[in-house]
């Protein structure tokens, strides 16, 4: 149980440390509050594991779900990061308008298991593929180094390194199998790392400084401050999460050969949202179901929750123990761009994966994509694009991933649902069981 539950842990690590990373790194954090930060998502993506797999009442699809930070919410994170005046200010608003989301989609995982309909392969594979298209700009950040105003800030030093890491993860991938393969990005990290010793870049303060044992202190950070616009935003993340884990469990639910009923995925989902809701007290983020876990435990049939279970225990216990999440903050920026092409060019295509099975041989279906991945990129490619609009709404607007999810939920409303005519009919369809359980053991969607 131990070794297995590690594997999990191992599994999805390197997903659940990168979205302390970019936001950490956007508010300017220094190398312990970074530590402290990374701490606290594993220690509360701990938490949402034991709620998920063991469960109490009717919350917990106690089912072998491993849960952890959502990709989803980085990009409207540091969109909020960016409109914050005050940084120090910028962690509160993320920390209040979370737990508000989380709040709204607990009270709501009874009624979105009935209305999953309208998020069909259309609209989630767009917004999977917007969220791996968003986060690529960090990695490329990345590899340049750690200080845009650096004079090694892009140097051919940086550069290579990233590259080597990239080479490394990608043998990895290309020549082991079983677990070495599963764990390829969290070992090319490692190496990466051995590889810019030489170079002068990597530093072992952070760990020298860490405690040993340490817990995180709630509100570590500041007492949440709550925004309308960024409630809003992740009000639109939670949507997207709580989408991807219904598909999840579906999946999953075949897999182990429990089918997953409408009164488990309700469980399910408030697991996921009051997690989420939880989360922030401990100063962590948005929490959601890891689908590449779903992919090992298809791979190693070990069905057991409790297996799962001792994979949240350790995750617990690396949270209490700040030398242990400390380890990530010495890995030079450069070594992490290099594997975070990997790990968000995946998510991107985890996307396409989805939308392959969109039916986009539908005219209709060809222009929501479209237009809703051209509004999500915005941003990206333009980003003084609303310049004009208020602050308040910029935090919404400004995020690719929440406008082109309003974008695609919208133009599928229209397109494919309302006045639909009887030659329509088979232009979309809602999303079943029989249609996720090949796409759940995608590449991650929320690593």
């Amino acid at each position: 149980m131990a070794t297995s539950g590690l594997q999990h842990v191992a599994a999805m690590y390197a997903g659940v440390v990168a979205p302390p990373l970019i936001v950490g790194a956007a508010v300017g954090l220094t190398a312990t509050e970074l530590t402290f930060l990374t701490g606290a998502c594993l220690f509360t993506a701990g938490l949402a594991t034991f709620l998920q797999t063991l469960g109490i009442w009717k919350i917990g699809a106690r089912l072998p779900f491993v849960n952890g930070v959502t990709f989803a919410g980085v990009a409207p994170m540091t969109a909020i990061v960016a409109s914050t005046e005050d940084k120090s200010d910028a962690l509160p608003v993320i920390f209040g308008a979370v737990i508000v989301a989380g709040l709204l989609g607990f009270l709501a995982a009874p009624i979105f298991c009935k209305a999953v309909r309208f998020f069909p392969p259309v609209v989630t594979g767009t917004v999977i593929t917007l969220i791996g298209v968003s986060l690529l700009p960090v990695a490329f950040g990345w590899a340049q180094g750690p200080n845009p105003a650096g004079s090694d800030y892009g140097s051919a030093t940086n550069l290579t390194l990233a590259g080597v890491t990239l080479l490394l993860v990608l043998l990895l991938r290309r020549f082991t199998r079983g677990f070495v393969k599963q764990i390829a990005v969290l070992l090319g990290l490692v190496a990466g790392t051995l590889v810019a010793i030489p170079f002068g870049v990597t530093d072992f303060g952070p760990v020298a400084a860490a405690d040993v044992v340490g817990f995180p202190t709630p509100f570590h950070f500041g007492a949440p401050q709550f925004q309308l616009a960024a409630i809003l935003s992740m009000c639109v993340v939670m949507v997207v999460s709580m989408t991807e884990s219904t598909a999840d469990m579906l999946a999953l639910g075949e897999i182990v050969d429990r089918p997953a009923d409408e009164k488990t995925i309700a469980a399910g989902l408030r697991a996921d949202t009051l997690g989420s809701a939880l989360s922030p007290v401990f100063n962590g983020f948005m929490c959601s179901a890891f689908a590449q876990n779903i992919g090992l435990v298809a791979m190693t049939r070990i069905r057991s929750r409790y297996v799962v279970a001792s994979g949240g225990a350790f995750l617990v216990l690396m949270g209490l123990c700040p030398m242990a999440a400390s380890l990530i903050a010495v890995v030079p920026r450069p070594v992490l761009g290099g594997a975070g092409v990997v790990l968000f060019g995946s998510v991107a295509a985890s996307g396409i994966q989805t939308l392959v099975r969109a039916g986009l041989e539908k005219d209709n279906n060809v222009l929501i994509v479209a237009v809703s991945l051209a509004v999500g990129i915005i941003p990206i490619t333009a980003p003084g694009f609303y310049h004009a609009f208020p602050e308040t709404a910029r935090i919404v607007l400004d995020s690719g991933i929440s406008t082109g999810c309003v974008a695609a939920v919208l133009l599928n409303l229209v397109f494919n649902h309302l006045g639909r005519s009887a030659d329509a009919q088979d232009v979309t369809h809602p999303m079943e069981a029989g249609e996720e359980i090949t796409g759940a053991t995608r590449a991650p969607a929320t690593p």
